[in-house]
This record gives structure tokens, sequence and C-alpha cells, in this order.
């Protein structure tokens, strides 16, 4: 199952924890922005839910790589039109460059 896919939760389990496991409880679901059960669910499943500043992040990275496309499009169309320059090339290495920075600083924060 993917993230975003829903599922019909139909099961209840109810389990004891001491007044300490029960505080961490609540605290590590909040620092993840989660509620309990769905942290629980997590814990069990080995499996990241949907995270806010992820998808933050994301969508801020979507944004940098999309200003980066317009520079290539732009480089596409000089070429295309036969007004190539050899500081395209370079230019085209550099945002080649940022995409691989930018993949790697969002896989550093997953």
């Amino acid at each position: 199952m993917r993230i975003g896919d829903k599922k019909k939760l139909t099961c209840r389990k109810e389990i004891r924890l001491s007044e300490e496991e029960l505080k961490q409880l609540q605290e590590k679901a909040e620092k993840k922005g989660m509620k309990e059960s769905q942290y629980l669910r997590m814990l069990i499943t080995n499996r990241p839910r949907d995270y806010p500043e992820i998808r933050d992040e994301i969508a801020r990275l979507n944004n940098e790589i999309n200003h980066i496309g317009v520079n290539i499009n732009q480089i596409a169309h000089r070429i295309n039109s036969g007004i190539y320059l050899e500081e395209d090339r370079h230019r085209l290495y550099v945002f080649l460059g940022q995409i691989k920075g930018l993949i790697k600083e969002l896989l550093e924060k997953i």
C-alpha cells in the first residue's frame, strides 16, 4: 500500500502502558506530526507515513527544479535555432549539478 492510499481500519486493540511509556508515545507522535495510532501503525509496519515537513520540502524542491527546467528549455531553444554557445554547455552542467544537489538534499532529510 502506498502513502496516501486509504484503507478501512476496522479492528481495535487496547494496550496498557506505564505513564512514562504513554508520555514517550505522545511526544514521539507529536514530534512526527502524527496521531498516536498513526505513529504506532508506522512502527508496526515499518513504513513512514506522510509527513507535512517532507511534503513542504518536496514542494520547495519541485519549484527549484521547475526554475532550472525553464533555463534548460531556453538553452534548448537557442540550440534548435542555431545560436549555440559553449557557455550554454557549461550552464547545462551547472543546472544538472544543481538538480543532483537538490535530490541529495532531499534524500538526506528523509
